[in-house]
């Protein structure tokens, strides 16, 4: 089924679903009249010889310089050329989609004064899957993501490289393939596709999506692990967290217990009256996190459905009004907690982890959970390797929103640097992917040495890591396990067999 598009209702989830599943993209009737109706109002604006910033005007520093009628031809051109000035690997192809339907849905409000045509070769693109080549690196994430957006306008000249069928090709060539018309730059246009910060809010849109679903899979983690050291299960209770308020650990807390039940540790064994803060303030941790990332989706959601462009045009008023939409810190500052609280996430794995290991706190396993000890250290090294990729998250939680550099000769003196914020928060998480898989390593192979019957949740979890790593009854080289399992959690193995025998997990 295709995502309309009307400019105010696409959701995180059609971004992924275009991103990943390359679902069809249809423009909504009205959305195409409003665009046309704009189009119509900027086009009288030029005739009439108003001044408008981008249009008829330099940009930046040069705003003040007015173009003449043969300029104004020309100048879309040459501002695709100077902004396509990005650095480094190409971007993946997801994140580039991503970011094109973000674009549409700002021009489908109707404000951006645009051809109807870029917005419709920017849905062909995407329907045909054509995917422009866009340096990964160079935006500052105000005016928009300039230097990445610019190699997506390349192809409305049919120049720049694009992607289609596995190959990377000159656009022209790509688009010719495809069956898509070359539509050429007119005023506005090039401004019109380059003017947000749509690829920083394309690329958290994803995050967060992701996110979601690794949260889960962190209560899956922490439940595995808590049933393997025999943990009290009362900071569990429903009831203990509804009378405190918070949103994010009452459903932590109420999926935890999910997994468990009818897990024999419910069922009357001896355990501690009160456990370490890893084991009974994961609902508090994995909540905080939870709730942060409810307002990062929202924050995102709203940019998604907003107009981000400079000059903004009001055909129904008659106006033109200059502002700074473009700015990348409604989503910088949200990205960075959303960083910061997936690092936290995983600092909590890690000391259950460390329980899991240390033969002082794991209430009677074995040391590193090897049976032969001293000749063999079992998991000893897989925590290493977790704390080297915590150490690495903590360094990319440091805040990218405050470290503006100016730029363009004081003209752009406050940049939001949200292209960094997206990027950091990126590899946060690919790390906590691996984090994460080292405690189901762990846990699944502490349960093994349990002799109860643990809940229906963890057992469809255990049984899916034993699919991808053995137990570890010799010592092995443990770099393929860590691989293994860290792709078994990106690609949200455990989390889909774990819904499939308890029902769904709440967000």
């Amino acid at each position: 089924m295709a995502v309309v598009i009307t400019g105010n209702d696409l959701k995180i989830e059609d971004v992924y679903n275009v991103a990943y599943g390359k679902e069809l993209v249809e423009l909504h009737p009205d959305a195409f009249e409003r665009i046309k109706k704009c189009r119509t109002f900027i086009e009288q604006k030029i005739e009439e010889g108003e001044i408008m910033y981008g249009v008829n005007t330099g940009i930046g520093e040069f705003s003040e310089v007015v173009l003449n009628d043969d300029q104004i031809k020309q100048f879309q051109k040459y501002l695709i050329y100077n902004h396509s000035a990005g650095i480094g690997k190409a971007a993946p192809i997801e994140h580039v989609r991503a970011a094109m339907l973000g674009r549409i849905n700002v021009h489908a409000n109707g404000n951006s004064g645009c051809r109807p045509i870029i917005t419709q070769t920017l849905i062909e693109l995407l329907n045909k899957n054509v995917t422009p080549m866009v340096c990964e690196k160079g935006s500052v994430g105000a005016s928009g993501d300039l230097a990445p957006m610019s190699q997506i306008a390349l192809l409305m000249m049919g120049e720049g490289e694009a992607f289609y069928e596995g190959e990377l090709l000159p656009s022209k060539v790509a688009m010719e393939r495809a069956g898509i018309e070359i539509p050429g730059l007119k005023a506005r246009d090039g401004l019109a596709t380059i003017n947000g910060s749509n690829l920083l809010t394309a690329i958290s849109a994803l995050i967060i999506y992701e996110t979601e679903r690794f949260f889960k899979q962190a209560e899956i983690a922490a439940a595995m692990s808590l049933e393997a050291l025999m943990a009290n299960l009362k900071p569990y209770d429903e009831r203990l967290h509804k009378l405190r308020g918070f949103q994010g650990a009452i459903t932590s807390a109420g999926n935890i217990k999910k997994l468990i039940a009818d897990s024999d540790l419910l069922k009357g064994m001896k355990v501690k009256v009160q456990d370490a803060y890893s084991m009974r303030s994961t609902p508090q941790v994995v909540g905080a996190a939870r709730d942060q990332l409810r307002w990062a989706r929202s924050q995102v959601e709203i940019e998604l459905n907003g107009v981000g462009d400079n000059p903004i045009f009001l055909p129904d008023d008659g106006i033109v009004l200059t502002g700074a939409n473009f700015q990348g810190s409604p989503v910088s500052v949200p990205m960075d907690t959303v960083g910061s609280v997936i690092t936290m996430v995983c600092v909590i794995s890690e000391r259950r982890l460390n329980r899991l290991l240390n033969p002082a706190l794991s209430v009677g396993l074995p040391a590193f959970l090897t049976k032969g000890a001293g000749m063999f250290s079992g998991h000893m090294l897989s925590q290493y390797t977790a704390d080297m990729l915590i150490v690495e998250q903590r360094i990319l939680s440091t805040p990218a929103s405050i470290q503006s550099i100016p730029a363009a000769a004081d003209q752009e003196d406050f940049v939001s640097m949200g292209m960094n914020t997206a990027l950091k928060t990126r590899q946060i998480l690919d790390n906590a992917y691996g984090i994460l898989g080292i405690e189901f390593i762990a846990a699944a192979q502490a349960l093994d040495f349990r002799d109860f019957t643990p809940g229906k949740g963890t057992q469809a979890a255990h049984s899916v890591i034993r699919k991808v790593v053995d137990h570890l009854d010799v010592d092995r080289p443990l770099f393929n396990d860590h691989n293994n399992i860290r792709e078994t959690v990106k690609n949200r193995d455990i989390l889909h067999a774990v819904e499939e025998a308890i029902g769904e997990l709440k967000t």
